[in-house]
């Protein structure tokens, strides 16, 4: 009975590492269908409509959005009806091994030891399970256990930064040294129009970790005023998608607001992620 529970997670997980490769929300295929309607810079419309095409394709061939089909960082949200085990957490693994393999994954999962991997300089295994996702991120919920799969790629973290910023007990100063990086980041991306992922906790741990659960928990039709905001004044840079110009550089902005502590800073980290990502899917478990 038990063999028989494992290897159910494991073919679950499995196919959310696919569907995180492979597939859009319909939440974020309408948020390109309303941008495609307007868009005032005919070149950067035509590069959103491909996008979706893209997307279709994938969706349908089961083959990847990307040639960089990025490192999975798993969140797992302990329902009431769960106890965790190590067995299941080794299902877990096992899951996102398979559906690397499956996806298939690009192989780059560097060989050897610190030096050597730091340093690339033995080479890299040629099976797309041997890359190793990042560390779990455990959250505890009501209702039913999900596990939320994340694929991402190489281009948004050379842009992303984790940094203080000084508040001076305004929500302005923190909004525009946000807009600030934001503009930056987005306009040497590349692969625009992008989804701002923002986390603001206590420490550069805490605010990257609100960085990855704002991806997991964002929705781009439901925005707050501060998200809301900080699109509006990054599409103001005219960036456009792969920076052709026009009305959408960002897409959507997921922002999460962790506890704050009594100083004169805020850590922020901030990820532009590229035009296919957040790459996400979520599975009951």
């Amino acid at each position: 009975m038990e063999d028989k529970i494992y290897e159910t997670i494991i073919e679950k997980v499995s196919k959310a590492v696919i569907d995180a490769g492979t597939t859009f929300s319909e939440d974020k295929k309408a948020a390109y269908k309303n941008s495609i309607v307007n868009e005032n810079n005919p070149q950067s419309r035509w590069v959103m409509e491909q996008i979706l095409k893209n997307e279709e394709t994938a969706r349908r061939e089961k083959s990847p959005l990307c040639d960089d089909t990025g490192i999975p960082h798993i969140v797992l949200d302990i329902g009431d009806d769960m106890i965790i085990t190590p067995e299941y957490i080794d299902c877990i693994y096992e899951g996102v091994r398979r559906g690397l393999e499956l996806l298939p994954g690009r192989p780059m999962g560097l060989l050897g030891d610190d030096i050597q991997r730091i340093e690339q300089s033995i080479g890299i295994s040629d099976k797309s399970q041997d890359v190793e996702p990042a560390p779990i991120m455990i959250r505890r919920i009501k209702g039913k256990t999900k596990l939320h799969i994340l694929l991402l790629g190489g281009g948004p973290a050379i842009r992303a930064k984790t940094y203080r910023i000084f508040h001076k007990h305004s929500i302005n100063a923190v909004e525009n040294e946000i807009v600030d990086w934001a503009i930056e980041g987005v306009s040497k991306l590349g692969c625009t129009p992008c989804t701002l992922a923002i986390g603001i906790g206590r420490s550069h741990y805490e605010a990257a970790s609100y960085m990855i659960q704002a991806m997991v928990d964002g929705r781009y039709d439901i925005q707050s005023e501060l998200e809301r905001n900080i699109t509006g004044r990054v599409n103001e840079s005219k960036v456009g998608a792969l920076g052709l110009g026009g009305n959408t550089s960002v897409l959507g902005t997921f922002l999460k607001v962790g506890p704050q502590r009594a100083s004169g800073v805020r850590i922020v980290s901030i990820r532009p992620c590229c035009c296919f990502e957040p790459r996400i899917a979520t599975v009951e478990l």
